[in-house]
């Protein structure tokens, strides 16, 4: 059983929230994908997916484990406009909360829980530091070409 996820999830979260503690409100509004989306709407679409993540990990957890089904670009798409409504530094804030809580209960699931996940091959699954990490880095190299 691979446990390295918590140390990634762990690496991924702290990043985040160093990122929102030290970037300005007016930074969280620089647009960084052609679509649309700011900075804030990226940090909110993490905290949608970590917070569909828990959604999950309660269903797996009264349910058993099953592939979930994905909606991925179906979602983002339908979320953006609802991402951008929500205040800047509100969207930030959620990505934070809502990676810590995430973080906290795959840091508390059973061998068996995390085995069956392990056994749907989803890479996203457990380890949310791959995720978080894609955005992080494209933020990150937007607000250097900023400031």
């Amino acid at each position: 059983m691979d446990t390295s996820y918590v140390t990634e999830n762990k690496k991924s979260r702290e990043r985040l929230r160093r990122l929102v503690s030290n970037i300005s409100d007016s930074e969280l509004e620089l647009v960084i994908y052609q679509e649309g989306w700011t900075i804030a709407a990226a940090l909110g679409h993490l905290a949608f997916w970590d917070e569909r993540r828990r959604v999950m990990l309660k269903i797996w957890k009264q349910k058993g484990v099953a592939p979930s089904p994905y909606i991925e670009d179906i979602a983002n798409d339908a979320l953006i406009p609802l991402l951008l409504a929500i205040p800047p530094r509100k969207a930030a804030e959620l990505a934070v909360l809502t990676a810590e809580a995430l973080d906290k209960e795959l840091e508390e699931l059973s061998p068996e829980m995390i085995a069956a996940i392990e056994a749907l091959k989803e890479r996203h699954a457990l380890n949310r530091g791959i995720h978080r990490k894609m955005h992080l880095d494209e933020i990150e190299v937007l607000l250097k070409s900023k400031r």
